[in-house]
């Protein structure tokens, strides 16, 4: 039998019954189409079916007989142009995964209503997720195009091209174009010249011993090229820091989660490869799982690593906290716990490679690729400059890519079979196996004097990093040292601890650890104020870090520091709606720091009368790639059009870090800054004429050193720089979070377009943090979907104001800016739970909080 429709004008008939979303990309290979989840709870894959919205991955060829498709390859000119400008100019495109079917939802809604209002353009995305931006800045998008094509507005061609492109102008981002249109290449967009594909068979239990694994079966089936085991592995581990993730879970070991890998069948095609995954038989003997922090930490647990199941600890202490608080006028101590989460970018993981050289070459969604070429070489036991790792565009990462997923086993597979291999998550495994945000239990002590001027914090802090470490050490590390909060006082005793239990893995996310201890801190503080008898505004401002004051931890602050400027910016609103706001602040470093050797690299090279720019520097929607662009006009004066960013490629360019820490606008961009100034010195000398500048390299590195954790110095220098931020939620009388203003200090707004929907898209995803999220588990086996996860969407959105300070004097690297990524999404759950706490005077100490508005509508 065969069906026939028309897709984008062209009349096309298949025999085969399948998902329309796999016969568009297959087959077609029209790839602005995107499959996020398969599972229609995305809309990544949203185009328009005789003038309606539809989600292709739940309609098939059979059901589309006779109907009109058309996706973003499809759209008139006018039209692609017109989506192009409005959402570049907006600021609409971050990681851009979900663009083109925002995209193809807004075409729907202009044709159908030509002038749609703000709800009518919610209504119409509310199929569509969005985890980078918050919504608003699509919704303007959306907005903007309608206008276009009413011929209400026009478009300026010099906005994309660039010739205004510098530090504090509102940018055009360089992959706009790309990502709207959906030319721009993802890892599964991807396709070689004989290309095949692989898929790991992953347990079915989180703790279980391997009896057998039998692949005769599958290896006899004809297109099937290989079943690799951990036999096939030179060393059958891998880990961020920690080696301790096995690559495969060999025969007669045992598993530690649902998301752990025991083969990887390599087939011709994706239809044979799920045929030879059914076939292959594993035997287990289930095993009961270490499901808890207390299961974990009891005498006759079963030891999940040889050295046990604490996996790390850290103590940070200064002053005398126990005599301080002795000594206190009031003191408050309350127990906290926040949940498991899930990053929920939109692109799940995705690796292709192919041998190449005398080695291998991988492309990859990642966090940074000297990273994932540092993994691949412990695991192949190779000198790291045989393997070549390449990031394509990332669909968003928030720490959830920082861990190698899929990288190592195309690596392995490739090297097997000698072709490129493409090795990808479908949706539901990508939850059962990458790192979550921990989960914590946590008591906090904080007191203070008379006046509410803190005296000393005492804390103690448990966190679930699941079956294996990921960034564990870190995440805590920053959770216990970020627990004091942006304020003043000196006597802090925390102590900080790690369990690895049978639960999926947690590993870094967007905040690091600071969520969770900020969410208790902040909370603690209302409490105190209420002690006291004062504001949660003034206690904050009365103890709020200025230049040239000491942080808890040691540090002078220094003289960009703007936390009480951040105060001042949201205080005539939050006093204006007391009684139902709530108000939080937030410190984030910016960089490593902690005395490790974090440095920002970048070559520059004049080819053809171009400056191409060389930063290993993952770019995954934050906007780094244009933000070094604009630092480079701006020290160069050249224009957008003569200078080119070259992408993350170990190959060609320099190591410049992991995109993680909110530390590439400030670290990495130094370096950018410094190399641009050596290319203006010769620019001068040559009266500006590239030409003779030809083939002429600039390389910089930047390098500020910090102490060490518990550095026994007076003023240790923990990090580079530290961010500020001031958030205050709104309620309405239904108990709906209604408005946020979000104030922050981020040094030098680079791109103020850009600055919007960073702070926005957090906000949001702190908001879900504290009112809808979860990642609920039954005997450590993930239950949630995609579409269960509680993601907000945008028609729940409240209007938030993104709202940025900056001082006269600022830092002298990157032209003074500071990272933006994680802060922005730190003080909104503890300003939700302060709000409802002002409205109802109920203390909910526990996330997603409960007896709310949204509680009562799940």
């Amino acid at each position: 039998m065969s069906y026939s429709f028309t897709v984008n004008g062209v009349l096309r008939t298949t025999e085969e019954d399948k998902p329309l979303l796999r016969y568009l990309r297959d087959d077609l290979k029209l790839f602005s189409v995107k499959d996020g989840c398969s599972e229609g709870a995305c809309g990544t894959c949203t185009i328009v079916v005789d003038g309606k919205a539809v989600k292709s991955c739940v309609l098939t060829t059979k059901k589309a007989v006779g109907k009109t498709i058309l996706t973003v390859e499809g759209l008139p000119e006018h039209e692609q142009e017109a989506f192009v400008y409005a959402f570049g100019k907006v600021g609409a495109v971050q990681c851009g995964f979900c663009i083109p079917g925002m995209v193809m939802a807004g075409k729907a809604l202009i044709d159908r209503n030509p002038n749609p209002t703000e709800a009518d353009i919610k209504k119409a995305i509310r199929g569509n997720i969005c985890r980078c931006t918050g919504y608003k800045k699509i919704i303007e998008g959306i907005a903007l195009t309608a206008a276009i094509l009413r011929g209400d507005e026009k478009i300026d061609p010099e906005l994309e091209k660039g010739d205004i492109y510098g530090v504090g102008d509102r940018a055009f981002r360089t992959d706009v174009r790309g990502k709207v249109l959906g030319t721009g290449a993802y890892c599964d967009d991807v396709e070689m010249e004989g290309m095949v594909h692989g898929s790991a068979i992953r347990s079915q239990y989180p703790r279980a011993r391997v009896l057998d694994i039998d692949a005769s079966a599958a290896l006899a089936m004809p297109g099937v090229l290989a079943v690799l085991t951990a036999e096939d592995v030179p060393n059958n581990k891998v880990g961020h820091i920690q080696q301790d993730w096995d690559v495969f879970i060999a025969k007669g070991d045992i598993t530690r989660s649902v998301g752990d890998a025991i083969c990887l069948v390599v087939a011709e095609d994706e239809k044979t490869l799920e045929k030879a995954k059914k076939a292959v038989k594993i035997s287990y003997e289930p095993l009961e799982p270490v499901r808890t922090i207390q299961e974990a930490m009891a005498e006759d647990a079963p030891k999940l690593h040889p050295n046990g199941n604490l996996c790390q600890q850290r103590h940070v202490t200064r002053g005398d906290a126990k005599t301080a608080l002795a000594n206190s006028k009031y003191v408050v101590t309350q127990s906290y716990k926040t949940p498991f989460t899930e990053h929920a970018f939109l692109e799940p993981e995705c690796a292709v490679a192919f041998p190449y050289k005398d080695g291998v070459k991988v492309y990859t969604s990642d966090q940074g690729v000297y990273d994932t070429r540092h993994e691949i070489s412990i695991m192949l036991g190779w000198e790291q400059d045989r393997i070549v790792v390449e990031n394509k565009f990332v669909g968003g990462g928030f720490g959830g890519k920082e861990d190698v997923s899929v990288q190592h086993l195309a690596v392995l597979a490739a090297l097997k079979v000698q072709k490129p291999v493409k090795v990808k998550l479908t949706r539901q495994e990508s939850i059962r196996f990458h790192p979550k945000r921990h989960y914590m239990e946590g008591t906090f002590t904080l007191g203070c004097d008379e006046n509410g001027i803190f005296t000393g914090l005492d804390c103690e802090i448990y966190f679930d990093t699941g079956a294996y470490a990921s960034l564990c050490g870190p995440v805590l590390e920053r959770a216990c040292t970020h627990s004091v909060g942006p304020y003043c006082y000196q006597n802090t005793d925390i102590r900080g601890f790690g369990y690895y239990t049978n639960n999926p893995p947690a590993g870094a996310f967007r905040g690091f650890g600071v969520c969770q201890s900020e969410f208790a801190l902040e909370s603690n503080i209302n409490l105190l104020a209420e002690k006291v008898g004062i504001s949660p505004w003034e206690i904050r401002y009365r103890n709020a870090i200025e230049p040239g004051k000491v942080l808890p931890n040691g540090q002078i602050a220094d003289c960009s520091t703007a936390l009480k400027e951040t105060l001042l910016a949201v205080k005539d609103v939050y006093e204006a709606n007391a009684d139902h706001a709530g108000i939080a602040c937030a410190m984030k470093n910016a960089g490593v720091g902690v005395g490790l050797p974090d440095k920002g690299r970048a070559k520059l090279v004049v080819r053809d009368g171009i400056v191409e720019l060389y930063s290993a520097a993952s770019d995954i929607g934050q906007g780094c790639a244009t933000v070094f662009l604009q630092i480079l006009s701006q020290t160069t004066g050249l224009p957008r059009l003569l200078l080119r960013n070259m992408g993350a490629n170990s190959e060609v360019a320099p190591d410049s870090g992991t995109t993680s820490g909110s530390r590439q606008t400030l670290i990495t961009g130094e370096a950018v800054r410094m190399a641009a100034a050596d290319l203006r010195k010769d620019m001068d000398e040559v009266g500006g004429d590239l030409a003779k500048l030809e083939g002429k390299e600039y390389f910089a590195e930047f390098f500020d050193p910090t102490d060490k954790l518990g550095a026994d110095v007076p003023n240790p220098k923990s990090h580079v720089a530290y961010g500020f931020a001031t958030h205050v939620v709104i309620l309405d009388d239904e108990g709906r979070a209604k408005e946020v203003y979000a104030a922050h200090d981020s040094g030098k707004v680079v791109n103020p377009t850009s600055i919007q929907g960073q702070i926005e898209g957090g906000v949001l995803m702190g908001l879900g943090y504290a009112l809808t999220e979860d990642f609920p588990l039954k005997d450590c086996v993930p239950q949630a979907k995609y579409g269960t996860l509680g993601l907000m969407r945008a028609d729940q959105i409240p209007d938030i104001h993104a709202i940025y300070v900056e001082k006269e004097e600022l830092l002298p690297f990157a032209y003074g800016a500071k990272g933006i990524g994680e802060i922005a999404t730190i003080p909104t759950a503890p300003a939700v739970q302060g709000a409802y706490y002002a409205r109802d005077h109920i203390l909910r100490t526990s996330l997603p909080m409960e007896n709310t508005y949204y509680s009562k509508k799940k």
